[in-house]
């Protein structure tokens, strides 16, 4: 284990889930931005507490995440998402370009093939 300054906080924690932080940050950045209002954010977060999502435990796919985001240069928060996609044998959705362009620069054919742009996915 890393040891830096609030380990000890963050291990009564455990488990958090990375889809629950990430979709917070993401709800306080627009709200930031002036692309929703607070209310407006709230309310996000409730429809999105109360949503019939599966959330997977991340913690087997750490060594793989950190593999792939080794390998692609790439913040490990995307990586965790492809490298839970690949153990669950399903694609993998994302709008971020940046990691759709290494994914087609690298010779990682495999990665790429386990990741649909959101775009591509809202084809009929």
């Amino acid at each position: 284990m890393v040891e830096e300054d609030g380990t000890p906080q963050a291990l009564v924690l455990r488990r958090p889930d990375l889809l629950i932080a990430e979709c917070a940050n993401i709800l306080r950045k627009k709200v930031q931005r002036n692309e929703l209002s607070k209310e407006e954010a709230l309310l996000a977060a409730r429809l999105l507490q109360g949503a019939e999502i599966e959330l997977l435990p991340t913690r087997s796919s750490m060594e793989a995440a950190t593999r792939i985001a080794i390998e692609l240069d790439h913040p490990a928060y995307d990586c965790v998402y492809l490298a839970l996609a690949i153990d669950n044998g399903c694609k993998f959705v994302t709008a971020d370009e940046r990691l759709l362009r290494k994914l087609d620069q690298s010779r990682q054919q495999a990665l790429r093939a386990r990741v649909i742009s959101l775009t591509d996915a809202a084809q009929p």
